[in-house]
């Protein structure tokens, strides 16, 4: 019983563009278009579609042709405390200490909302949810993308740092029995295609 799940980072919005923590702004006209130019090339025949909460995702699902995605709190973004709209850069201006600690401990939550270890322990427990088998697709968050992978693999909480997530990017896991796997080197057709498949 294996059970395919794609995540697919959202487009570009203008925090995501400025490197600042998610403020649940709307995407970008630029953003829209590209997710809607990927949308044709994709062929999603996934039998179960979501998204994390945010505008820009559930607007990146809509673009993508996912009408029927269904926001999860499972897959919100890491809740950034007080640092929620700021960027990194101003952050660590004003809280150069609390931004090492963030950055150096994936327990670490100086910001007053969720720490790293804590996404990761709340994705991970949405993705080893017993489902059938099947294929499913999630417009998540960078920083969920991440989580996911983080967990798949078993890797230390730290390699969350590691993992570059691009707009649009599709990470593929696939699990059976508890156990996932990372599929990489996507053909251009995209998620869900015969290509994609073969």
């Amino acid at each position: 019983m294996t059970v395919r799940i794609t995540l697919v980072a959202p487009a570009v919005n203008a925090a995501l563009r400025e490197a600042r923590f998610d403020d649940d702004g709307p995407l970008e006209e630029a953003g829209r278009a590209h997710a809607s130019s990927v949308r044709r090339s994709w062929g999603v025949r996934e039998e179960a579609v979501f998204s994390s909460p945010t505008a820009r995702c559930r607007e990146t699902a809509l673009a993508l042709g996912l009408e029927t995605a269904e926001p999860l709190a499972a897959l919100a973004g890491c809740a950034m405390g007080r640092w929620r709209g700021r960027s990194l850069a101003e952050v660590a201006d004003e809280e150069g200490e609390s931004v090492a600690a963030w950055l150096s401990d994936p327990g670490a939550a100086p910001h007053g909302g969720e720490s790293l270890r804590a996404l990761r322990e709340r994705v991970g427990g949405w993705l080893d949810t017993p489902r059938p088998a099947g294929r499913l697709l999630a417009v998540a968050e960078p920083d969920v993308v991440r989580a996911a992978v983080v967990h798949a693999l078993g890797t230390d909480d730290r390699t969350f740092w590691r993992l570059d997530v691009r707009p649009l990017a599709a990470v593929h896991l696939t699990g059976r029995s508890g156990r996932w796997n990372l599929r990489l080197g996507e053909p251009s057709a995209g998620p869900g295609t015969a290509e994609a498949d073969a």
